[in-house]
């Protein structure tokens, strides 16, 4: 989905909250494909009532900008938990009230039981996580959602690293020529719409005059080339 102008400015609004809230940090990460990333987004540590309210309004307002038709919220556990029932509760203060679903990590066995947790799955479900790293998320939510009878329709994440996926072969890890958003987007037929992307946190960075920002640019900017798609 294309961003308008209005949503351009939501995503350099986000850029700026999640580096203001340190959420979004520059210098040497190591990602989970074992690359040297020159910045490392942790949504975990959106971790208090100011700032879980401020990221459930983007994804509230960007969901709402994208025109994207669901019933529901589903959000794997476990960050996907507290941003369900966040931007459960923003969509009903913008006027759109929508039950929401999460499942937990181990089957109970006393009680309702079962892995899946708060409203009946059904209808058009739109899973809601952090980040679409390597996509295993999205497959057991897609699994889950469907053996409930309900339809996946979509995934919504804060950040779209823009990055090459890794893929495991019999040779070791290799890198895919899509993005993890693309892969899942192709496979599944489901849009997913981001609050930022990659290029936004670029579009960000070259506007700064802030000296460690500045100086955090060229190294994006060359792992961008190097790994973007």
């Amino acid at each position: 989905m294309s961003n308008s102008p209005a949503q351009d400015t939501l995503a350099q609004d986000f850029v700026a909250f999640a580096v203001e809230s340190r959420v979004l940090r520059f210098g040497e990460f190591k990602t989970k494909a074992g690359r040297l990333s020159p910045y490392f987004f942790n949504a975990g540590l959106f971790d208090d009532g100011a700032k879980l309210g401020r990221l459930a309004e983007f994804y509230a307002r960007r969901l709402v900008a994208s025109g994207l038709q669901f019933d529901m919220l589903f959000g794997p556990a476990y960050k996907g938990i507290t941003l369900a029932a966040a931007v459960s509760i923003e969509l009903a203060r913008l006027g759109q009230n929508k039950p929401f679903a999460y499942n937990r990590k181990e089957a109970k066995d006393h009680g309702e039981g079962g892995t899946l947790v708060g409203a009946p799955v059904q209808g058009r479900v739109l899973i809601i996580d952090d980040v679409i790293s390597a996509g295993t998320s999205v497959r057991e939510s897609i699994e889950m959602i469907k053996a409930a009878g309900a339809t996946p329709c979509g995934v919504t994440i804060a950040l779209d690293r823009q990055e090459k996926a890794t893929v495991t072969t019999a040779t070791g890890p290799q890198e895919a020529a899509e993005s993890a958003v693309q892969q899942v987007q192709g496979q599944y037929g489901l849009p997913v719409v981001a609050i930022a992307t990659l290029a936004d946190l670029m579009g960000f960075l070259d506007v700064q005059s802030d000296a460690a920002l500045v100086s955090a640019r060229p190294a994006v900017q060359a792992y961008r080339q190097r790994y973007g798609v």
